[in-house]
């Protein structure tokens, strides 16, 4: 199962939810990909092969590279379609207090200094900033290949659908062995 959405939406959140709703284990893209110093790791995707070989996975769906590898063996696709407003002020809070906390996070790497926004034209602010809607773009496309029929597409739009989902029949199904989320 795959989480999308733009940066900020909360997909690893909801992977981390679902994983532990459905009982399916959760490995975290960033995790995979970024090595010490915020470089890119040479195994990222003999990692998500690994990952994608396993009989059940949830995963965010990011990292241009590994897009066809997890759209190929995922079923699922749980769409985050924030505005984005929502997505904007979600990624500004995380990306502050993990870098006034110095919250260490994937192989040793910590969010770098506040005013490089300002320096750095790939900051994690500015990417959110650019980026929001293409990940639209990039479903729909999806939806319309060879891919779309055979997957299950979840969209949802704001906070409110994402709690009713996740409360939701469906996924209460999925959870008891009843069917496929």
């Amino acid at each position: 199962m795959l989480v999308a959405g733009s940066t900020g939406a909360g997909k690893t959140t909801l992977a981390k939810a679902l994983a532990g709703r459905i009982g399916s284990p959760h490995v975290e893209m960033d995790a995979l990909y970024h090595g010490p110093g915020w470089v890119p790791r040479p195994e990222f995707l003999d990692d998500v092969a690994v990952l994608v070989g396993r009989p059940a996975w949830i995963t965010e769906w990011q990292y241009s590279r590994a897009r066809p590898l997890l759209l190929e063996h995922a079923d699922t696709i749980v769409w985050l379609d924030h505005p984005f407003r929502t997505a904007m002020r979600r990624l500004v809070v995380r990306t502050v207090v993990r870098r006034l906390r110095r919250t260490v996070l994937w192989n040793g790497n910590v969010e770098p200094p506040l005013l490089t926004v300002f320096t750095d034209p790939e900051h994690l602010l500015r990417w959110g900033w650019k980026s929001h809607g293409r990940v639209a773009d990039k479903l729909t496309a999806v939806l319309a290949s060879e891919h779309g029929p055979r997957l299950s597409v979840v969209r949802l739009r704001g906070q409110r659908e994402v709690d009713a989902w996740l409360a939701g029949p469906l996924l209460r199904a999925a959870r008891a062995g009843e069917g496929s989320v």
